[in-house]
């Protein structure tokens, strides 16, 4: 099992990465690099839920989304053709004074099979980079449709 743990402080506010997290639409995959639109299935959404599979590359898992935290979003791995366990992904957001957030991630893999430990023990290791990459384009492709916050955020912090 590898744990890795992300960061990263944004001007979008929770809302912001939570609406961009949750939006099962067509074009995902252009925010979110692993979640392929091929391979997306919403099996059911509604309140501050979802049950979502979704994948790329040959690895699916399904997941149980629950973001009925504003500051505490979690998606666990329920059925996955590698992933199993304590596989998911936690992300909690901390509102700074300054008006940015500070997303910390953690993503949990749990290999099931020959195939889950491999990756698990690659993900551990060289691959780390492969998912702060994804992160960082989930983030920066949120803040490019979400328009610059910057002015408004010094403004804020100023008053």
């Amino acid at each position: 099992m590898s744990t890795i743990h992300l960061h990263r402080t944004t001007t979008l506010t929770p809302e912001q990465y939570i609406a961009g997290l949750t939006d099962f639409g067509p074009g995902r995959s252009k925010v979110f690099g692993n979640s392929a639109d091929n391979y997306l299935t919403v099996h059911s959404q509604g309140g501050s839920q979802a049950d979502v599979t979704e994948g790329s590359g040959g690895i699916w898992e399904r997941l149980h989304y629950d973001w009925s935290n504003p500051n505490h979003v979690v998606l666990t791995t329920t059925d996955s053709n590698i992933w199993g366990g304590a596989s998911g992904h936690t992300y909690n957001f901390t509102r700074r004074p300054d008006g940015k957030t500070d997303i910390d991630v953690d993503v949990v893999r749990d290999g099931k099979n020959l195939k889950g430990y491999f990756f698990a023990f690659v993900l551990k290791t060289v691959g780390r980079s492969v998912l702060e990459k994804a992160f960082e384009n989930s983030v920066n492709a949120l803040e490019a449709r979400n328009g610059p916050r910057d002015a408004a955020v010094s403004r804020a912090a100023t008053a």
